[in-house]
């Protein structure tokens, strides 16, 4: 799976995008079809500290659907952590949605029954 990171107004460390990618491929064993993804890294600003809050937002991209998360943290590795236990619950919902839809899908007569129907 291919993960572009884009950090916003500061340059990132390769050591936290080398992180950052690890974390999101563990995501292909829940679900293998995941295409693509994008991270957007972001510095917030505390409320009445210079203390900066940390925020992710991870964008993956599946056949038929675009899967967006996003959350702060302190750090940028508990942050990813806590985005990465989200996009394992969406993931898992797809799935589960997708095999339901799969399995509900009306199966085609064969020829052989269409040809009796006619006598």
């Amino acid at each position: 799976m291919k993960i572009h990171v884009h950090a916003v107004h500061f340059d990132v460390d390769p050591k936290l995008v080398g992180f950052i990618q690890n974390k999101l491929n563990k995501l292909e064993t829940f679900y293998d079809r995941v295409t693509s993804g994008e991270v957007f890294l972001k510095l917030g600003k505390g409320e009445k500290s210079k203390v900066h809050k940390k925020h992710i937002e991870v964008k993956l991209n599946v056949p038929g659907q675009i899967i967006f998360v996003e959350e702060k943290g302190d750090t940028f590795e508990e942050a990813t952590d806590i985005v990465l236990e989200a996009l394992k619950t969406k993931l898992k919902k797809f799935k589960d949605k997708k095999n339901i839809v799969e399995h509900k899908k009306p199966e085609l007569a064969t020829t052989e029954e269409l040809v009796e129907d006619e006598y």
